[in-house]
């Protein structure tokens, strides 16, 4: 794993014997250590998990809809409205 900067943090796992024998198996065929190698699956799951979380791209047409659906006074739902002005089962009394 390239970079250019110290790795200084420490991270600790718990796992199973398991769990642990396959990541062994797994960075020795891809030729890592299993710092290098869980550190490096570990962040690109990462990345995946977060990436629809930190940027989308829209070509012109798609942004200016997305613009106008921003920019557009809210709708009105009569069914949300009444299910919000009803009492809801907390609020009412029953007999006992």
């Amino acid at each position: 794993m390239a970079t250019t900067q110290t790795r200084s943090e420490k991270l600790d796992l718990r796992l199973t014997p398991a769990a642990k024998q396959k990541l062994y198996r797994a960075a020795a065929a891809a030729h890592r250590s299993v710092s290098d190698f869980v550190l490096e699956s570990a962040l690109a799951r990462a990345d995946e998990t977060l990436a629809d979380r930190q940027h989308f791209g829209l070509d012109a047409e798609q942004w200016a809809a997305f613009m106008d659906a921003l920019d557009a006074p809210p709708r009105r739902h009569e069914r949300m409205e009444r299910l919000l002005n009803e009492p809801s089962i907390f609020d009412r009394q029953t007999s006992t």
